[in-house]
């Protein structure tokens, strides 16, 4: 299923339950023909509108035990804010794994509703985002400006 965003079109697949397996921005990266989501619409919309700081759908991430728990962390830093990696790191009780963590980060196949673009280097820089640095500072300025503490 694809959409339409203030960032340029995005797509994303879901499992013959119609759970999120993928999600990221441009084109497709192959023909789908699972099922389509009305409530993944409606709270995309309802994010970029910014009536919406957290998506609540069912997510099905593949990928390791540790990268799941990462991803898991990744949902509870709120719209708007920032972590490190090293503080990725401490919070999935692996201090000292920082390039772990980011590594971890890097390969979340389901972008922006498990927000890996809130998480920056040690000093704050923007670093590696799957869909270039560019993206990544605009959905930043996006949710803060959206979506302020």
């Amino acid at each position: 299923m694809t959409f339409e965003t203030p960032f340029g079109p995005a797509w994303a697949e879901l499992n013959e339950r119609g759970a999120l397996t993928a999600f990221g921005f441009g084109a497709p990266r192959r023909e789908f023909s699972g099922p389509d989501s009305a409530e993944l619409s409606q709270q995309l919309k309802a994010f970029f509108s910014g009536a919406r700081a957290r998506f609540d759908l069912t997510l099905e991430p593949r990928g390791t035990e540790f990268q799941k728990r990462v991803w898991a962390e990744l949902v509870k830093i709120p719209a708007g804010q920032r972590i490190t990696y090293a503080e990725l790191a401490i919070r999935v009780d692996r201090p000292g794994a920082a390039r772990a963590a980011g590594r971890a980060n890097a390969t979340n196949p389901i972008a922006l509703i498990i927000p890996c673009h809130r998480v920056v280097g040690s000093d704050g820089s923007l670093t590696g985002y799957e869909y270039g640095i560019a993206l990544k500072e605009q959905l930043l300025r996006f949710e803060a400006a959206a979506f302020p503490a």
